[in-house]
C-alpha cells in the first residue's frame, strides 16, 4: 500500500468512514499520521481542543520507541498501543508499515467496541488505497 499520492476524493472517502465508525461512535479526535508524524488526515467530534500537530509528532516517537522495546523482547512489533487515564485515553494501531491510527477518547466508549470498529476502518481505509 502506497499512501504517497492520494486523491481529493480517497481522503473524503476516509474522512467519511472515521466520522460514521468512529467519531458518530464517541471518540473525541482521530488522527491518520506516517511514521514521521506527518498528519494525513484528523477527524474530530467539534468539541475536542487537542493540538494534533504537537500530538501526531509525540505519537510518532511513542509508536517507534514501543516499536524499538518489541524488538528487544524478540518480538517484531506491537501492532497496537494503549494509553488509559482517568478521563481521557488514546488508543494507537497501524494501518500499515506507512501509517498509524490514532483514536482520543473518554470513558464512555469500552476498548473493545472501539477496536472492533477500528479493525473495520483499518480495512475500510486499505481498500481505498489499494484501488489506486
Amino acid at each position: 500500500m502506497n499512501y504517497g499520492i492520494v486523491s481529493q476524493e480517497q481522503l473524503e472517502q476516509i474522512d467519511e468512514i472515521l466520522s460514521d465508525k468512529l467519531i458518530k461512535l464517541g471518540v473525541d479526535c482521530v488522527i491518520i499520521i506516517d511514521m514521521a508524524g506527518n498528519i494525513i488526515t484528523a477527524k474530530d467530534n467539534g468539541e475536542s481542543k487537542y493540538d494534533v500537530y504537537s500530538f501526531a509528532a509525540l505519537a510518532a516517537g511513542n509508536f517507534a520507541t514501543v516499536d524499538a522495546m518489541a524488538k528487544l523482547v524478540g518480538e517484531q512489533e506491537f501492532s497496537l498501543l494503549f494509553h488509559k487515564g482517568q478521563e481521557s485515553n488514546i488508543h494507537f494501531s497501524k494501518i500499515d508499515d506507512e501509517l498509524l491510527l490514532i483514536s482520543m477518547f473518554g470513558r464512555d466508549i469500552s476498548l473493545g467496541f472501539l477496536r472492533l470498529n477500528v479493525v473495520d476502518v483499518i480495512e475500510k481505509i486499505k481498500n481505498i488505497w489499494d484501488k489506486k
